[in-house]
């Protein structure tokens, strides 16, 4: 279930109970033009709002979808994803990170930056972001 909530007469919130609450002052989503920017993306598991059990594969996958399906609530794609931003625990998943980022990118190649942080919401290991298209 997705719902938007026009928070500025040019700005709309996107929110999605298939992706996690915010766990703050922020919405998952703002559409703002043709343009969608998506809030970081951490491994938590929507229906408990618990992080996913595991390591950084785990990790990287459950933010993943939930990217998705915050990307997807607004009428948009994976395939639209225009640039991601990746904030790493430790640079050493870099390897890692990078195989399960391209398998789930397929053949799209969004502009990407990836940086490595001190410290993560919620103490977690991989954190992504990303501007996506609303149009084709």
């Amino acid at each position: 279930m997705s719902s938007t909530v026009t928070t500025h007469p040019s700005l709309t919130a996107v929110s999605t109970q298939a992706a996690p609450a915010a766990i703050g002052p922020y919405s998952q989503a703002i559409k703002a033009g043709d343009l969608l920017f998506v809030s970081g993306c951490i491994p938590l598991v929507p229906s408990t709002m618990q992080i996913v059990q595991g390591g950084v594969v785990e990790q990287t996958e459950q933010a993943l979808a939930n990217l998705k399906a915050v990307v997807e609530a607004s009428g948009s794609d994976v395939g639209r994803v225009v640039k991601t931003t990746v904030f790493l625990k430790d640079m050493e998943d870099f390897v890692t990170v990078n195989g399960i980022y391209a398998k789930f990118f397929g053949d799209h190649k969004p502009a990407r930056s990836a940086v490595e942080v001190a410290r993560l919401p919620k103490d977690v290991l991989f954190e992504i972001e990303c501007i996506a298209s609303l149009k084709n």
